[in-house]
């Protein structure tokens, strides 16, 4: 029987001398970097610039990660109101998926409208990216020892440290690894995504555009709202899980949008916007 027991090492990668590098910040840059050369070579396939992906990717981050923290942050408020200082302190964890979905979106019209691009051409190259980077990055929490689920005495448990217990769970020792169920379903969303996307390209498969980002809307949110079910530090609103609700808005919006498409027989808004041939101006040169 598979048996696995996850013990965090601590948020500390390596110090050196005043400085402290962490495994959250880490991963992040590695989702970062790696989602970007997914997207290039995802890109090329659609005949879409490197440099214009390369250029998109600094928006993306610049809409994606602060809009994670205020996210997370703004249901938060109350640990952070006697110090808000602390708010901008992201590499010691707090960052909420939705919230750079949402900023992530965001940036990527404003990018598609700035250079008269079509947002769903780009949407299908980004969204298998962005379901690489979660996988990555849910491991963050494993080393930051948070984001974990209820009590558990599956062979499969994390070990959670006494100071990052909830106080009224400092009996326990083992908890579901939520972060490990979140990643590996990302792994199985990448795997989708990316088997839609190839069987488009190889004319397997009469894809339209925009139908690989509304099935990623879709496969993370049944994802998410399933696996948010067994957190216990899930940002709430009253009596509600936000995640969740969000979650449903985004299976909802993607089914919508699936149907427009393929029941309705219709284009997405903007998909007719063609890609610019012209080499754009790239912030990542030399």
């Amino acid at each position: 029987m598979l048996a696995f027991l996850f013990t965090s090492p601590g948020p500390d990668l390596v110090e050196i001398g005043p400085i402290t590098l962490r495994w959250y910040g880490l991963l992040i840059a590695s989702s970062v970097i790696l989602g970007l050369t997914l997207a290039q070579r995802l890109g090329d396939r659609r005949q879409i610039n490197s440099d214009l992906i390369g250029d998109l990717a600094i928006w993306l981050v610049i809409g994606a990660i602060p809009a994670a923290r205020l996210y997370y942050v703004l249901f938060e408020w109350e640990n952070y109101a006697q110090n808000p200082a602390t708010a901008l302190a992201i590499w010691q964890g707090g960052i909420a998926i939705h919230g750079a979905i949402l900023g992530g979106l965001l940036a990527m019209l404003l990018f598609s409208r700035r250079h008269r691009i079509s947002f769903w051409q780009l949407g299908d190259v980004v969204a298998p990216s962005l379901a690489l980077g979660q996988a990555i990055g849910r491991w963050g929490n494993f080393f930051n020892s948070e984001a974990f689920g209820r009590p558990t005495d599956l062979p499969w448990k994390l070990y959670i440290p006494l100071a990052q217990r909830p106080p009224s769970y400092t009996q326990f020792e083992y908890f579901h690894p939520t972060f490990l169920y979140e990643s590996l379903w990302n792994v199985g969303v990448l795997t989708l995504l990316l088997v839609l996307f190839f069987a488009g390209a190889r004319n397997r498969l009469p894809l339209k555009l925009g139908t690989i980002l509304l099935v990623y809307l879709i496969a993370y949110g049944a994802g998410r709202f399933w696996i948010e079910g067994l957190r216990m530090d899930s940002l709430m609103l009253g009596p509600l899980r936000i995640a969740q609700v969000v979650s449903l808005v985004q299976m909802a919006l993607g089914g919508l949008g699936l149907a427009w498409l393929y029941w309705g027989n219709r284009s997405l808004p903007g998909s007719s916007v063609r890609l610019s041939k012209r080499k754009p101006r790239s912030f990542l040169r030399g």
